[in-house]
């Protein structure tokens, strides 16, 4: 492991460990071999010999994937014996787009709510919802419609706010709310997939609308010459 590739002290990362995804876990202390973390007291206790993954941004490239298992544990904070070089995973794999699809979000003993998604990526969706009661770390089932395919899948909250409608006119308060999740590879492929084609089709019509201004010009210019 090459220390200075890891994210310095205060830094922050996303770590998967048993099964779980924290997203925001803040570095207190790197050497060459071991990594010291600080989480939260709720989501602290975990098995000594545990496998970690850690990612932080990697630039243009993507992501930096570093592996290890847990060492030690001491109240909040864990220490990670870290293991082999930091690997790259390509941004491709975890494209984010879409906005305005149909979401449906599943609570035990609660009503089925409809919302819209702001946009939606392999492990995370940003949507919105009428006024509904929701709380961070809130476990739930999603199923989002993309197109002619649905792809279903259970999350957990990660940041919940309430806010007013304000266009076109002044109405009734809004949750919106970022909901982690793991897909399995399946219903990956079909958010990629779906993504992809939406940003293709962006593309496209940014192109043609360029085309579009540069032969408007062309044609003013040249009457404006005769």
């Amino acid at each position: 492991m090459t220390s200075s590739l890891f994210p310095p002290d205060g830094s922050r990362v996303e770590v998967d460990i048993e099964g779980r995804n924290l997203p925001e876990v803040r570095v207190v202390r790197v050497t060459d071999t071991t990594v010291t973390l600080s989480l939260p007291l709720a989501d602290a206790a975990f098995t000594t010999g545990a496998a970690v993954t850690t990612r932080w941004p990697a630039g243009p490239r993507g992501r930096f994937v570093q592996r290890g298992a847990v060492l030690k544990v001491d109240e909040n904070r864990i220490d990670i014996a870290l293991a082999g070089e930091p690997a790259i995973e390509q941004l491709r794999n975890y494209v984010r787009g879409g906005g305005g699809e149909s979401i449906h979000l599943v609570r035990a003993g609660e009503p089925q709510s409809v919302g819209q998604v702001h946009d939606i990526s392999e492990r995370a969706v940003r949507a919105h919802f009428g006024d509904v009661d929701l709380r961070p770390g809130e476990e739930m089932l999603l199923r989002v419609e993309l197109d002619n395919e649905v792809v279903e899948f259970p999350a957990i909250a990660y940041r919940v706010a309430q806010i007013r409608q304000q266009v076109p006119v002044r109405g009734p308060l809004v949750t919106e709310m970022v909901a982690l999740f793991e897909q399995d590879e399946r219903q990956a492929k079909i958010i990629r997939r779906y993504v992809l084609r939406l940003q293709l089709i962006a593309r496209r019509e940014a192109a043609a609308v360029t085309e579009l201004a540069d032969d408007t010009l062309a044609e003013a210019a040249a009457m404006a010459a005769r």
